[in-house]
Parts: C-alpha cells; structure tokens; sequence
C-alpha cells in the first residue's frame, strides 16, 4: 500500500484484508440521526443517556476519554490508508472543507491491557495536511497534534444511531447490533484539518452505564 509523499510513515503490521478494503464503515440507514443543532441543544435521556451524552457530544479527544474512562493506554490499529483523490467517497458532505487530493485513514481504537476494541473511526485528510499534522499515522490523532501543542476546535455535525454489520465481529457484542456513531471537522487556525466518522463499541457501556435511560 502506498501513498503519494514519502514523508509520511506507513506501518507494515496492515492485514492483507486491509490493503485489498476499498470501502469505508458507516451506520447505515440510521434508526435515528440528529445534525449541529441536536448535538448543541442536547438529547433526550431516554434516545441518550446523560454520560453518554458527555462522552458523545463533548469536545474532547475520544482517545484521552477512553483512556480515562478505562484506565489503560488506548492503541491505534491502523488498517487501511488509501488515496481517494478528488473522490467524495460518499462520505458526508462536510469532506468538501478537506482540500484535495485527499487520503482515506481507517482504525481501530482497543485496550492495550484488556485488547478490547472501543471505536471505529475513518478520517479524511488532504495530503498536504497529513505530511504537516500526521507524519506517523499509528499514533493517536491527538498525540500527534499535541506533539506540535496544536490548538484544536471539533465541530461535531452528525450523529447517528443504527446498524454497521462490518463492525460487529470485532466489537464482539453479537446480542447488540445497534451502535452510535457521529461525525465532525477538527479546526486548527481557522482552518479544517480533517474530518472524522467514529462508530463506538457497546464496550463502552461498562464505563459509562447504559445509553439511554
């Protein structure tokens, strides 16, 4: 697998199915879906609980929460890397503020000490960007930034509650097949510098409670 600037750090550990992964995991047809004006006004506890919420709709590094919440380092599982071009890739529309050519990041978030897997997440970067921010793709995305003490803005702009059958393997909640997810941009400057789609593991209910009440 390769992309185009040299400077940018691949890991080797990709699995053969992540090379050959041309598509991307998002909840489809969501059951429900709420937009910026959801997300600011709050949800109802019973759609979503209270620490769910704080978690969810919060402006913070998800990787920090978890580390948190669990009391362990959080390890990134990069598993795809592919360059996408000028492509929408049939993400939400916000990717237009990500300047092209663009290149497509997937991962997995786990547990280092358990090895169990929170998150999902898939990021789009414009190369240029990438070569700045995200030299080493397999560190977390907030390491990165705060190596460089990058002031960051997030903008959450969707969140959503459904179904993503490509995921539930490797969650391993077989009995639960519905899971929240959201997207935003990550401002530096005044300027959009990625934008990211997470889908979160039922795992992490054994932290913060059940999500709704």
């Amino acid at each position: 697998m390769t992309i185009s600037s040299p400077q940018i750090i691949i890991p080797d550990s990709y699995s053969i199915k992540a090379q050959t992964q041309t598509a991307w995991n998002r909840i489809e047809e969501p059951m429900w879906q709420g937009n910026e004006e959801d997300i600011r006004k709050g949800l109802p506890f019973n759609l979503l609980s209270p620490n769910w919420q704080m978690f969810l709709l919060g402006d913070g590094a998800p990787t920090r929460h978890l580390q948190l919440l669990t009391q362990s380092k959080i390890s990134v599982d990069v598993i795809a890397m592919n360059p996408i071009g000028e492509d929408d890739d049939n993400a939400p529309s916000d990717i237009a503020a990500i300047a092209a050519p663009r290149i497509r990041r997937q991962i997995w978030l786990r547990s280092e000490q358990t090895g169990e897997v929170f998150s999902h997440a898939t990021s789009w970067w414009s190369e240029t960007t990438m070569q700045k921010y995200l030299k080493d793709p397999s560190l977390p995305i907030w390491v990165s930034l705060n190596q460089k003490y990058t002031e960051l803005y997030r903008d959450l702009k969707g969140i959503y509650k459904g179904s993503c059958p490509n995921v539930a393997e490797v969650f391993g909640y077989p009995e639960i097949d519905t899971y929240w997810g959201r997207h935003y941009l990550l401002w530096h400057g005044g300027e959009p510098i990625t934008m990211i789609y997470e889908i979160y593991s039922p795992a992490i209910g054994k932290y913060l409670g059940s999500s709704s009440l």
